[in-house]
């Protein structure tokens, strides 16, 4: 008949401190991740070749970096910027616009009833990929995706 061995007060002891020692040594960051953003490709919707173009489909981000993105009307149409499931992803710094800045949780919407720029500040938090939208314009392909890392 083989006797089990129930571990020492010592060994238990020298396991606790090992496993606490290999969750304390995750990564941390240095520093505000809000400053000196990134500026990405400005997003402008409308051109002269047409109403409903879009400059950028695609922005490619990482999770902690932070990002500025101009988005510009050409007043050509009014144009409702969407992202919910993006806007619900990142830490929203600041809004610039009309000689203001706007200071938020979040966003719903960008809306641009006529010619017009809004800088945005912002760090993605969550990684995925996230449609973006001018809310009712869809049909005629403005959309693009915010692919985060």
């Amino acid at each position: 008949m083989t006797m089990l061995k129930t571990p020492s007060v010592k060994s238990l002891l020298a396991g606790a401190v090992l496993a606490s020692t290999m969750v304390v040594s995750t990564a941390q960051a240095a520093g505000d991740l809000t400053r000196k953003p990134q500026k990405l490709p400005d997003l402008v919707m409308g051109s002269e070749a047409s109403d409903y173009s879009l400059s950028q489909s695609e922005y490619n981000l990482e999770t902690g970096t932070a990002y500025k993105l101009a988005i510009i009307s050409t007043g050509r149409k009014e144009y409702a910027v969407q992202a919910p499931e993006f806007f619900a992803s990142v830490f929203l710094r600041k809004v610039e616009a009309g000689g203001m800045e706007i200071k938020a949780i979040s966003l719903t919407e960008l809306e641009f009833e006529d010619e017009g720029e809004a800088e945005i500040y912002f760090v993605p938090v969550k990684p995925g990929k996230f449609e973006f939208y001018m809310d009712g314009l869809e049909g005629k392909g403005m959309v693009g995706v915010f692919n985060v890392k």
